[in-house]
């Protein structure tokens, strides 16, 4: 096998149109051409081949981007979307076309990661590795510890049949909680506060696994650094 191959799927990723496992799809449904053929799935492809998607021809990635954006309250976390008001590709103005790491409902706010590697995403999306995502929870009363205990040890959601892993909680102030999860249910710590008795006013996330929200204000978004980018990178 010519060393300078590699299979199609990995080709899609490393191009930034989408992760791994949706480049499969896609060759799948018969929307990659390679050369003068419909490609098909396990394909191997070299430098020199010509792969199209909807009549644009990729380029294997040259260099990695990590944006990291301030999504505003609102927001729909989605590429395309005839019913949303606001998307957030409507905020980012970017010569590189990057895709979202994971998304964070409308209604909440917040660290958001997009990225030109599609392999670094199926790595931070894999619900198997446990990276740690961490929110700021403002609730409509008053929290206790007790209910922080139940939150930690994970609670039992009616609406999805599954009990949450347990994860990190700390009060801030006596409406304010810190909740550090390690997966992504729908709809998860609104669903875990409600089982508790409490109704989430407002979620905002402020870190996934080593990167935080730091100064950036809702709308904004900045590069990550080379040694950020490969904090993610090495994340087990």
């Amino acid at each position: 096998m010519d060393s300078g191959k590699v299979r199609l799927n990995k080709f899609l990723a490393e191009s930034g149109i989408c992760s791994r496992r949706e480049a499969d799809r896609l060759i799948e449904a018969g929307k990659i051409i390679v050369g003068d053929h419909v490609a098909v799935l396990g394909e191997m492809v070299s430098p020199d081949d010509r792969v199209e998607y909807e009549g644009r021809v990729l380029k294997g990635m040259e260099k990695t981007v990590v944006l990291a954006f301030y999504k505003p309250r609102g927001v729909t976390t989605s590429e395309k979307d005839a019913h949303a008001d606001r998307l957030v590709s409507d905020y980012i103005d970017y010569p590189v076309r990057v895709t979202y790491a994971g998304r964070l409902d409308k209604d909440s706010e917040g660290l958001i990661l997009l990225t030109n590697d599609g392999d670094l995403i199926d790595r931070m999306m894999r619900g198997s590795n446990r990276h740690e995502k961490e929110y700021l929870v403002t609730v409509n009363r008053e929290v206790t510890e007790e209910m922080c205990e139940k939150l930690r040890t994970g609670i039992f959601l009616p609406g999805l049949g599954v009990k949450t892993r347990p994860c990190k909680v700390v009060i801030k102030d006596k409406n304010t909680i810190s909740v550090t999860l390690t997966q992504g249910l729908n709809r998860q710590i609104r669903r875990m506060c409600e089982q508790v008795g409490l109704k989430v006013r407002k979620l905002k996330r402020i870190r996934v696994m080593s990167v935080t929200l730091g100064n950036l204000k809702p709308g904004e978004y900045r590069e990550l650094t080379g040694s950020e980018i490969e904090g993610l990178r090495q994340a087990k």
